[in-house]
């Protein structure tokens, strides 16, 4: 799908950034391959806003694609998006290894990339402009603290045991957030045990299964850490089934569901991260880079930390 933009831009930074490119070139052509939209609404949000902040930029058009979670299709659509001569490609990388020889094609083309969201593995840095989105390992270390204070807060953080269920392998975010998780934990509660880690796939309904496994396998069971609230909130359906009350609850990623959970007292944290800021800076970043701007390498939004004891300081994600 190609889209053309009609509508003045949002900000007056756009319409410089915009303008100074098209007075050159012409509108600026930018392509954007997407992970799974239909995987989880984060996405589907991600892509609505990507979408209208592209309408709202006269010299700005896209190219939205979406890989369904096949890396084959992706590296096909990084190819499609070369042939078609596009000033800049935007990916969500489907595995952060795997889309490594796509992403060399499009630098050697001289086609600036942006790695939005997930980032690719270290060895493909040299073929990319600029990584934009959330610092994951961050996200997974603020969790880790959002947990252990809340159980010191209860007098557990000497024996508590504490199982995670990570999002899908080989995928970048997946890994860093439980990096950042199971770095962090033992520096703030050295007596905490993280007994077992399984993938849920950012699916709830297969998180729902595995924690269904963790509560047969493991009598105790004083927390739960997911890669992101749709994970956790099944993890929850499945505590609630078994009977098993009292077990914290702490996300990655903060969900409309995880926010509901929140506001009823099953769930305890996450972390607070806007698609549609995800969305934004991607586009922009794309368009600054091909600007000439000094775009940092690493350019990280702001996830800070959510708790029912402070969300409401937060709206109610729309996803």
């Amino acid at each position: 799908m190609k889209i053309r933009t009609i509508l003045a831009a949002s900000t007056a930074t756009t319409v410089l950034a915009g303008a100074a490119f098209a007075e050159a070139h012409g509108p600026m052509t930018i392509g954007i391959t997407q992970n799974n939209v239909g995987v989880d609404s984060y996405q589907t949000t991600y892509e609505q806003a990507f979408i209208a902040a592209a309408e709202a930029n006269d010299d700005v058009d896209v190219v939205v694609l979406d890989a369904g979670g096949d890396v084959a299709r992706q590296i096909a659509q990084v190819e499609d998006l070369i042939q078609q001569g596009v000033d800049s490609i935007i990916i969500w990388p489907t595995n952060g290894e795997a889309v490594i020889p796509a992403v060399r094609k499009a630098s050697q083309e001289d086609i600036p990339v942006i790695v939005t969201n997930s980032n690719i593995a270290e060895q493909g840095f040299d073929f990319v402009a600029s990584f934009s989105g959330p610092d994951n390992i961050t996200q997974g270390s603020r969790s880790a603290e959002i947990m252990c204070d809340k159980f010191k807060d209860m007098g557990i953080a000497e024996e508590a045991r504490v199982v995670q269920i990570s999002g899908q392998p080989g995928y970048t975010t997946a890994i860093e957030r439980a990096k950042g998780f199971e770095d962090r934990l033992p520096e703030v509660c050295p007596d905490v045990t993280l007994v077992e880690t399984q993938p849920g796939d950012w699916n709830r309904e297969k998180s729902q299964q595995v924690m269904e496994a963790f509560l047969t396998k493991y009598d105790d069971i004083d927390g739960v850490y997911s890669g992101d609230d749709n994970m956790g909130v099944g993890a929850l359906n499945a505590a609630r089934a078994a009977g098993r009350e009292g077990i914290i609850f702490v996300g990655a990623t903060n969900f409309s569901v995880g926010y509901e959970a929140m506001e009823a007292g099953d769930y305890w944290g996450s972390i607070y991260q806007s698609p549609v800021d995800d969305a934004e800076a991607a586009l922009q970043t794309a368009i600054d880079v091909l600007n000439g701007e000094d775009v940092p390498f690493l350019n990280y939004f702001d996830t800070p930390k959510i708790t029912q004891d402070n969300m409401g300081d937060f709206t109610k994600p729309v996803f």
